[in-house]
This record gives structure tokens, C-alpha cells and sequence, in this order.
């Protein structure tokens, strides 16, 4: 049997009617402020009226998230307009149907009217102004202040957040359409908060304008009543006092209401959970509050005079409660126990032993191989200021930008880093951290939590106010500045970061100088097996059959040491697995390798562009680095004074290489790349050693300065 489906000329009605649902709502609510509306009708509305305030404190305590609700605000001013509409259509009928008895204006605002005054007017009176009083200054004054806050938190923070989306979009945690969704949730709570701060005015001063119809219904009601009705004052007060209050109480009820929902989604914190949620799960998670509150409620039951049976009641009962908690918690896992917010307890509960358990003298212990610690491959240590930047239960920011440069290392380089270890060590600055590999430290820095760093690429002009550091990752001059010099900064020509984006581009720098050292056995193996999986015979035939792990493991370190990546691990094997045979010597087999992958390397350097700039050695020079290797066999030969000439002069001419915006590149015969690559590693890390026989014949060489010219 097929389903039921909906005439496409009704669906097109469904969808106009939802268009015009705002319009037709304004034009009712101006139409109930103009036109009489019968008894019957200010029923059907009050009613409505109603309805819609439970309805919206229930989305209100149902909702995870603000944005979850985005209309509330619009929903604020509509229910507002609904009221005040209600209360100008009722105040006519009241003042013109109010002789003829309570249910003149309808059943509703009579029912509400003998249900709050009970025959004492002067009660109901006050009691109307009493809630009328707590919805203008205690709910909807509070509600409008955390609104108004969190508005100008929300746009103080939107400028963090936003460099926070484009640093993860940059380090490839999240993708472009991910980029997208997050900068237009940041961009709408902004404007949520400012839309709540303005609505929750709306509320107000419908508190304030209930009590002036209030008033103006009883003084009018009575002048209408004994002037032009003849009525007695006894029967005027009656009536109208009557009528006023109802219509009153019927109008500040659904507002109070309106008003507690408005107060439940600005004051409630970001969380998984809704409200309901977390007020049960963190007010009654701890049995020892409700142990202790029900030993003191209980002995308030034991004073004479006191409701004894009500105290000793209600003591029983959290005592039960507080019990049957504990019993649930001694059966919960540790993970959940720790996320149910467990841990310290009495004597016998979970807490309790780990407590006793670290009371144990240490000296009673035995050592075991268990306090042997091994050594962190890469580690991050950082001050308590910086703890909230690493903390996942403050969404600290770094860990997810740290996986982000995992990835990204593995996708460029051509392997896995070792996880990061990342803990707080007091021993440092508040606001410093250090990096360590292999238990030893490589870097170390500061990072101002809360502030921006401005980095002087070389192009900025002018100066800022803060503390003058330099640039922890290259070194280059910079400023931290606090959040409102930002835009200036900008306009300057500063490249402004944050504390989180300082560490990870320092870690990131790091661990791409580093990766050879990060390559152990373990690293390769995992890469062998893990080519496997697409070429098991090409990996079968190498590994250990012509050339050994550590053979293999020293290549792959020769190349990353000169910066060249490890993606193209069949070409590598390929050509390994053809030159083993002849040589086993790993500076041999990389140099062999290094031609192979000579397109990608030089592509590496020269991305885009078919003309290669770069440097190269004078004749004379070549001739006398050709003779001191053939003297010394490993280069040792070249004489001091010869080798600071060679410095010198390859650091001039890399200078005026990155003064024209060219990779600094020298070109040198392949004999003497090896040995020119060692000695300028030290002296010139941004300098890269190419031999001619690694440049592919597609590409041209333009020779940019000559090396011992001089």
C-alpha cells in the first residue's frame, strides 16, 4: 500500500502560509488593539496566551545549546506585543461591559480574578503587585543583565574564536565547509546575545506596563461605574477591582513565565546536556552533601516546638537518597566514576582507599621495573598559565592544533610523529614553556594567555604598546599586545597571532627541523609494514634480503635531515633495491636515492616555475674542493682559513638570495654535494645543497652569484 503523500498544490500553500505567518501576526495583533473583540474571543486569546508561555519555558529548559533556539529573541517581542494587545482589547471591554457583572470581559479574566482576590480585594491587590514586582526587578532585571553580559563577552571573544577556525583550517583539522559552519555559529551567538540583550528591554517594560493598565482599570473602572452607570461604590469597587486584577494576573502569569525561560537561556553554561540534566546530575551527585544536610535537617526535627514529623521526614529521606547513591557509585567503573564527578569520599568508597592507598610511606615500597620511566619522545612542559590551553576540560585549543600538525607532518613528510606528552611543570615561568625531545630540550619560550602576539615580518610600520619579545619559532621581532590593539596591529602590517598559535608553530617548526631523530626503528618498521599493505613483494624483496632495517632507517635520516620528504616510498625502495648490490654504504645508497627523487625535490624548493635560481661555485674554488676530497677522503682536508671563505662568502650570497624572495640553493657536482651539504648544515640551516644531476632536464638554470668569486 503506498503512503500518503501530500498534493503538491496544498504543499505550495503549507509553504506560502508559513511566509506569511509574521505579517498576519502583526496585522492580528494591531487589528485586537483597534477592533472590539467579544468575551469569547479575549478567552480563546488569554488561553493562547498561556499556552505559548509553557510552551516556550519548556523549549527554553529543553534546549542544549542557545543557538538551538535562535527565534527566541523575535519570540520575546511577538509574546510581548500578544500581552500588551490582549491588555488594550480587555481594558476597552472592561470599561465599557464592566457594569454588567465579573464576566463581562470573559470566563477567563473571572476565573483568574475570584481565584487570586477570594473576596478580599485588598489581598489580591497586593498579592498581584508582589508578582508583578518579582518579574520587574528580580527575574527580568537579572535575566536582561546576564544578557547584556554575555553580549559583550560574546563579541569580545568572536575575534579568538575566528583565529582559532583558521588556524585549525590551516593545520588541516577541519575542512572548508567545517570553516564555514563554525565562523557563522561564532558570527550568530554574537548577534544572539545582542538580539537577547534588546528583547529582554521588551520584557521589562511589559512588567512596568501591567501595573499601569492595572491601575488605570480600577481608577477608570470606578469613574465609568459611578458617573455614567450610576453604580455604588461598594458595587463599582467589586466589579471593576475584580475585572482589573483578573485581567492583570492573566497577563503577568505567562509574562513571569516568558521571563524565567528568557533568564534559562542566557545564565545557562555551554554543555552537553540541558538544564534539567545538569542541575540533577551535579546538585545530588555527592552523597556526603545529602548525608550531611540530612543529619542537620533531621536534628532540627529533634527541637522541641519544631515541626518534628516534617524534619525527621524529609532527614529520612536524604539519608536513603545519600545511601543508595553511595551503593551506585561503589559499583560504577573508575572512567565514570571520574566523569560523574567521584573521587574524594569517606572510608570505604572509592575515594576513601585511593586516599589511604597514597598515605602509604614510599619507603615501604619496593622498586620495580614499574619505576623505571622511559623517556618521552617528544614532550611539551607548560606553566599553570598556560594549563588552559591544554586542558581538555577547558577546551584547550593547542591539543586540537597539535593534532592538526601530526597530520599535516604525516600528509607533507612522509611518516608518523611520536605522539606529543604534554604536561604542567611548575619549575617554569607561569607563562613559559619548553619542548623537549627525548627528555632533552630543544625549545623553549613564552606564551601570554589572553593576549596577541604581533610579529614584524620585516614590512610593519610603526610601533605598539606591550612587551617587546621575538618571535619564539624564527626569531623574528615582535610584540605582545592585548586584545583591543589587534586591528591596529593589522593595519600596521603585523602578523598577529595568539599564545595557542605561538606554541604549535613553534612545535610544528621543531619537529619538521628534528624529524630525523623522530625516524627510530619502530617509525620505519610501522612505514614498511604499512607500504605493505599496497606492495608487499616490493618491500618482501628489500627488507632484510638486500638491505637491512638500520641501513634503510640511516637513508631515510640522511634525507630528512636536508629537509627532503619521504612520501615517495616506492621510488625510494625501487632504487635502493637497485643499488644495493653495488654499495651498502647509506651516504652512497641516499645520494643514489636524492637523484631519484630529484623532481620532487627540486619541486619542493622551486614550487611552480621551470627557471631555477641559484648559486654555484667559481671554477677555481670547484678545482680546490675536488683535490681536498680526493686528499682527505671525507672532506677533512680543506684548510681553515679556505673553510671561513666558504662560510662567508655562501652566507652573503644565501642573503641576497632571500633578499629577492629565492630559496637559497647551491648548485654544486655531485661529488662535492655531499660534503659542501655537512660542512654548511651548522653555519647555514636555510641553505640547501643541490648536485647537477638531481636537477631534471625539463628545467632551466639561472645563475644568481658565484661562491669564491672573490
Amino acid at each position: 500500500m503506498n503512503g500518503f503523500r501530500v498534493p503538491a498544490w496544498l504543499q505550495k500553500i503549507g509553504a506560502r502560509g508559513n511566509a506569511l505567518a509574521a505579517p498576519i501576526l502583526i496585522i492580528l495583533l494591531l487589528a485586537m488593539m483597534i477592533l472590539p473583540l467579544p468575551a469569547f474571543a479575549l478567552d480563546l486569546f488569554f488561553s493562547f496566551n498561556i499556552a505559548m508561555s509553557v510552551i516556550v519555558l519548556l523549549t527554553a529548559l529543553y534546549t542544549v545549546k542557545p543557538l538551538d533556539f535562535m527565534a527566541f529573541p523575535a519570540v520575546l517581542l511577538v509574546t510581548t506585543m500578544l500581552r500588551l494587545s490582549l491588555n488594550v482589547a480587555s481594558t476597552r471591554v472592561v470599561l465599557t461591559e464592566g457594569h454588567t457583572g465579573g464576566a463581562a470581559a470573559g470566563k477567563v479574566i473571572e476565573a483568574f480574578g475570584h481565584f487570586l482576590i477570594g473576596g478580599n480585594y485588598t489581598v489580591g491587590l497586593v498579592v498581584f503587585i508582589i508578582l508583578t514586582i518579582i518579574n520587574f526587578t528580580v527575574v527580568t532585571k537579572g535575566a536582561g543583565r546576564i544578557a547584556e553580559v554575555g553580549a559583550r563577552f560574546a563579541l569580545d571573544a568572536m575575534p579568538g574564536k575566528q583565529m582559532a577556525i583558521d588556524a585549525d583550517l590551516n593545520a588541516g583539522l577541519i575542512g572548508e565547509e567545517d570553516a564555514k559552519r563554525r565562523r557563522s555559529e561564532v558570527s550568530m551567538e554574537a548577534e544572539f546575545y545582542g538580539a537577547m540583550d534588546g528583547a529582554s528591554k521588551y520584557v521589562r517594560g511589559d512588567a512596568v506596563a501591567g501595573i499601569l493598565v492595572t491601575v488605570i482599570n480600577v481608577v477608570g473602572g470606578l469613574i465609568v461605574g459611578m458617573v455614567q452607570h450610576d453604580m455604588a461604590f461598594g458595587d463599582a469597587v467589586k466589579n471593576y477591582t475584580l475585572l482589573a486584577i483578573g485581567d492583570g494576573l492573566v497577563a503577568q502569569i505567562p509574562s513571569l513565565i516568558i521571563s524565567i525561560a528568557a533568564g534559562m537561556v542566557v545564565s545557562r553554561v555551554a554543555s552537553d546536556k540541558d538544564v534539567g540534566s545538569q542541575v540533577v546530575g551535579q546538585l545530588f551527585a555527592k552523597p556526603e552533601v545529602l548525608y550531611i544536610t540530612g543529619g542537620i535537617i533531621g536534628g532540627m526535627g529533634l527541637i522541641p516546638g519544631m515541626p518534628n514529623l516534617v524534619f525527621l521526614l524529609l532527614g529520612s529521606t536524604l539519608f536513603g537518597g545519600a545511601y543508595l547513591l553511595e551503593k551506585r557509585r561503589k559499583n560504577m567503573p573508575p572512567e565514570e566514576l571520574q566523569r560523574a564527578g567521584g573521587g574524594a569520599g569517606p572510608a570505604g568508597s572509592p575515594g576513601g582507599g585511593a586516599a589511604a592507598a597514597a598515605t602509604t610511606p614510599a619507603e615501604q615500597e619496593e622498586a620495580t621495573w614499574q619505576d623505571v620511566m622511559p623517556v618521552d619522545t617528544l614532550g611539551l612542559e607548560v606553566g599553570y598559565r598556560l594549563i588552559p590551553l591544554v586542558d581538555k576540560t577547558q577546551n584547550g585549543e593547542l591539543l586540537k592544533r597539535i593534532k592538526g600538525i601530526r597530520k599535516k607532518f604525516a600528509q607533507e613528510v612522509g611518516f608518523l610523529a611520536p605522539p606529543v606528552h604534554i604536561r604542567d611543570n611548575l619549575e617554569l615561568k607561569p607563562s613559559a614553556y619548553r619542548i623537549t625531545l627525548k627528555g632533552v630540550e630543544v625549545g623553549s619560550g613564552e606564551a601570554m594567555n589572553g593576549q596577541y602576539l604581533a610579529i614584524n615580518p620585516g614590512m610593519a610600520s610603526g610601533t605598539l604598546p606591550g612587551l617587546v619579545t621575538t618571535d619564539p619559532a624564527f626569531g623574528l621581532p615582535a610584540i605582545w599586545i592585548d586584545a583591543a590593539l589587534k586591528d591596529d596591529a593589522q593595519s600596521m602590517g603585523y602578523t598577529v597571532v595568539d599564545a595557542g598559535t605561538v606554541v604549535a608553530t613553534h612545535l610544528n617548526h621543531l619537529i619538521t627541523t628534528h624529524a630525523s631523530e623522530l625516524l627510530g626503528r619502530m617509525e620505519v618498521q610501522a612505514l614498511l609494514d604499512h607500504l605493505a599493505k599496497d606492495a608487499p613483494k616490493l618491500v618482501e624483496d628489500l627488507v632484510p634480503k638486500v638491505v637491512s632495517l638500520s641501513t634503510l632507517q640511516k637513508v631515510l635520516q640522511n634525507l630528512l635531515q636536508e629537509g627532503v620528504h619521504i612520501r615517495d616510498m616506492r621510488t625510494i625502495i625501487e632504487t635502493l633495491s637497485e643499488h644495493a648490490g653495488s654499495t651498502n654504504d647509506p651516504n652512497d645508497l641516499t645520494a643514489l636515492v636524492r637523484v631519484s627523487l630529484g623532481r620532487a625535490i627540486v619541486q619542493q624548493l622551486f614550487p611552480g616555475t621551470n627557471e631555477l635560481s641559484v648559486m654555484t661555485l667559481d671554477n677555481r674554488l670547484e678545482r680546490l674542493l675536488v683535490q681536498a676530497l680526493n686528499a682527505g677522503g671525507d672532506g677533512t682536508g680543506i684548510e681553515p682559513g679556505l673553510a671561513d671563505t666558504i662560510v662567508q662568502q655562501a652566507a652573503n650570497a644565501a642573503q641576497q638570495q632571500e633578499a629577492m624572495g629565492l630559496t637559497p640553493v647551491l648548485l654544486v657536482p655531485g661529488p662535492l654535494r655531499t660534503l659542501l651539504s655537512r660542512f654548511l648544515r651548522r653555519a647555514l640551516p636555510q641553505l640547501k645543497v643541490l648536485s647537477h644531476s638531481e636537477i631534471p632536464e625539463s628545467k632551466t638554470i639561472r645563475v644568481t652569484s658565484l661562491v669564491g668569486a672573490n
